[in-house]
């Protein structure tokens, strides 16, 4: 938990100082890599860590990440210029993308079926109390401090999460005397892999901001990336251990989630990235009150996670998964009916409902993946589907911000001829105008943009909405009916030999530390 803090705290910290750093180093036309970068690396090394934590183990994986985190931290806060920050920023999520995809996979591997979705939710509160106290830590650090704290806070607590990792983690079969195997790593796979995701995230990340979808760089950026995906199968199909494996996309249960958690990473786009500009456009928030607004989704999003057990064991993973993202459905198809300009416990109560229903969706899918799966396969099972729900979310960034972009430009276009003089041109300018107390903007033009405002979130909702309806389909077409879930040894039955789970439904039996490295349990039906 101590780990995973150390990325979940990362972009709500970093982002509230943002004013701070770019008064400091400039490079204002570049700061959004801060961010971008960041996310860049997490997502293309999670496939890498995943394949790594299968062959080496869990724990070095997680220390490596944990320190190579910390030192980009030290990097960031000593840092010169915005350039360089934003080098530093990489080395960080290098280290982030070993924290994120190894935590969950050493939950799936510490505790037994029954026990999972606990611990799960655990993590998720996490994320939830980073939420909220990230700005307010950030806030106070970049205005009564510097901005360079925010970055050297973390040294103490991965300092103390890399002790408490070394002194207590304990893996089954890694232990000292325990076998172990040592397989070769794919090398020049994950070298493929990061150079095509790199240029594929930086076109999606870059296009339609820096450069028009249609110019060169981006055309370049995407011929570039369906040339590389090309390299990548070719490698992989020819690695003795490949890190992208053939396998996550011939099993019907992994291959559904990808395509379930890729919805979901797309749909989190329209909350996450486009509610704060309407809190502030439309129902004329500030920053600290819009930040609420979306961050009550995390209160309700772990209790429903560590609810859904209840709900999972009786109905199974693929059900329960259904029921969350259809709700999820609904309640992002009754945001465009929210009326104009509102109040702001309206969105507010749209995101409770829709963290209730993503906790149902979500933490099932997950658990149910890792459950499938042995020890030595469920470090690559579990990033690859936190590969695709991280690259979800980099389509749908891409995608949706033309949506608003388009959906503004259009109602820009229409606007009265008295209006249209001196209108801003797209959502980002919009919203510093609206926001901005020394704006010139007149009443009546004011009010034309927040409805234009209004208009292009609500598209977006309806496009993330979409984006739900396509989770659905992939869990009710693809899915297999029951998870495959495979059986748990008990550790009183160490010596017995007997490696099958003694209950009915999850194993609810933790795994013997004295079992061989990589058992092959007897696969058996889970709803």
């Amino acid at each position: 938990m101590l780990s995973m803090a150390l990325a979940a705290l990362d972009g709500t910290i970093v982002s509230t100082a943002v004013p701070q750093i770019v008064g400091d180093l400039g490079g204002f036309t570049v700061f959004s890599w801060l961010f971008s970068g960041y996310l860049l690396a997490v997502t293309v090394t999670l496939p890498v860590y995943g394949k790594l934590s299968d062959t080496f183990g869990r724990k070095p994986v997680l220390i490596t990440g944990t320190a190579l985190f910390l030192l980009g931290s030290v990097l960031c806060a000593f840092a010169w210029n915005m350039p360089a920050l934003i080098a530093f920023r990489i080395v960080q999520g290098l280290g982030g993308g070993a924290i994120q995809g190894t935590v969950q996979t050493v939950a799936a591997d510490l505790y037994p079926l029954k026990e999972r979705p606990k611990i799960q939710a655990k993590l998720s509160t996490v994320w939830a109390v980073s939420a909220v106290a990230g700005p307010a830590v950030g806030g106070v650090l970049a205005t009564y401090a510097d901005w360079r704290w925010i970055f050297l806070i973390n040294l103490p607590v991965g300092a103390l999460a890399m002790w408490l990792i070394a002194k207590y983690l304990r893996e089954p079969g890694r232990e000292p005397g325990a076998s172990a195997v040592r397989s070769r790593i794919d090398w020049p796979g994950a070298l493929a892999v990061f150079a095509c995701g790199g240029l594929l995230l930086t076109a999606l990340v870059q296009g339609g901001v820096v450069w028009p979808w249609l110019s060169a760089p981006s055309l370049a950026l995407f011929a570039a990336s369906a040339v590389l995906v090309v390299v990548v199968v070719v490698v992989e199909r020819r690695a003795a251990e490949p890190i992208l494996p053939g396998w996550v996309w011939r099993r019907r249960t992994i291959a559904s989630v990808n395509v379930a958690l890729g919805m979901l990473g797309l749909l989190m786009v329209a909350p996450v990235v486009f509610l704060p500009t309407y809190a502030q456009s439309v129902l004329g928030l500030g920053p600290t009150a819009a930040g609420f607004v979306l961050s009550i989704m995390t209160l309700s999003w772990p209790v429903s996670a560590a609810l859904s057990q209840h709900v999972y064991r009786r109905i199974g993973f693929r059900q329960t998964a259904i029921i969350g993202i259809s709700l999820a459905t609904v309640i992002l198809l009754a945001f465009p009916l929210l009326p104009f300009p509102g109040s702001a416990w309206m969105p507010a109560l749209i995101m409770l409902l829709l963290g209730g229903a993503l906790g149902l969706f979500q933490l099932p899918l997950i658990v149910g993946v890792q459950s499938t799966v042995g020890w030595s396969e469920r470090g690559t099972a579990t990033a690859s589907i936190l590969f695709y729900r991280q690259l979800g979310q980099s389509v749908g960034a891409a995608v949706f911000g033309a949506v608003a972009n388009a959906t503004l430009a259009s109602r820009l276009e229409s606007a009265p001829g008295a209006l249209r003089e001196g209108l801003p041109a797209d959502l980002d300018s919009v919203s510093h105008a609206l926001t901005d107390p020394e704006s010139a903007l007149g009443a009546g033009a004011a009010e034309y943009l927040r409805r234009a405002v209004d208009a292009a979130v609500d598209h977006v909702y309806l496009g993330a909405a979409g984006a739900g309806l396509c989770a659905l389909v992939a869990l009710v077409v693809l899915a297999p009916r029951r998870f495959p879930v495979l059986g748990e040894a008990d550790p009183s039955d160490a010596g017995s030999g007997s490696g099958e789970a003694t209950s009915r439904g999850a194993g609810n039996c933790a795994p013997s530390p004295h079992a061989p490295a990589h058992p092959t349990p007897k696969p058996r039906e889970f709803r």
